[in-house]
C-alpha cells in the first residue's frame, strides 16, 4: 500500500481488527519513509453473475429487484423481516456458489419459489401466479395441488 502522504511504496500494518460486524477489516498502517500513520479498510469484493432474461437480454444482478419481488409476494403476510433477509442471502449465496458468469433468470425464480414455499404458502402461490404465468384456472389449481402434496398436513382442533 502506497503512503497517502509521501507516496512511498512501503508501509507496514501496525494493527488489524474486524469492523462492521465482521464484514470489514480495519488496518492501521505506518509509512516506513515518513513515519505517518493512516487507516485502511478492506472489504470482500464479490462479483455477482449477470442475469440472462427469457428474451436473451443480459442484466447485472440487482438485489433490490430480487427483494422487491419477494416483498410483493409476502405483502401483508406474517413473515418476519429477518426470515426474508435470510432467504435473500441464501439466494445470493446460490448465485455466487454457482460459479458462473451468467445465470438464467428462471434459475433465480426457482430459488425464490423454494424459499417462499418454506416461508409462506400464500406468498408462494402469489409469486407462482406471476412467475409461472398461469394461463387459466386449471393451471392455478395444479399449482395449489402441488403445494398441498409438498406441504405438511396441519391438524384442525
Amino acid at each position: 500500500m502506497h503512503c497517502p502522504f509521501c507516496s512511498a511504496p512501503d508501509t507496514r500494518v501496525v494493527d488489524s481488527r474486524l469492523s462492521n460486524e465482521g464484514d470489514q477489516v480495519r488496518r492501521r498502517r505506518e509509512c516506513l519513509e515518513c513515519g505517518e500513520r493512516f487507516t485502511t479498510y478492506e472489504n470482500a469484493e464479490l462479483n455477482m453473475p449477470r442475469i440472462v432474461k427469457h428474451d436473451g437480454s443480459r442484466m447485472p444482478f440487482r438485489e433490490e429487484k430480487l427483494r422487491g419481488g419477494v416483498m410483493r409476494a409476502l405483502e401483508k403476510r406474517p413473515v418476519p423481516i429477518e426470515q426474508i433477509d435470510e432467504a435473500i442471502n441464501r439466494i445470493k449465496h446460490n448465485l455466487l456458489a454457482a460459479g458462473e458468469r451468467e445465470v438464467e433468470s428462471a434459475k433465480i425464480g426457482d430459488w425464490v419459489m423454494d424459499e417462499l414455499l418454506a416461508m409462506d404458502h400464500v406468498a408462494y402461490i402469489r409469486f407462482a401466479s406471476v412467475y409461472l404465468d398461469f394461463g387459466d384456472v386449471n393451471a392455478f389449481r395444479e399449482a395449489v395441488e402441488r403445494l398441498e402434496q409438498k406441504a405438511p398436513k396441519k391438524k384442525i382442533k
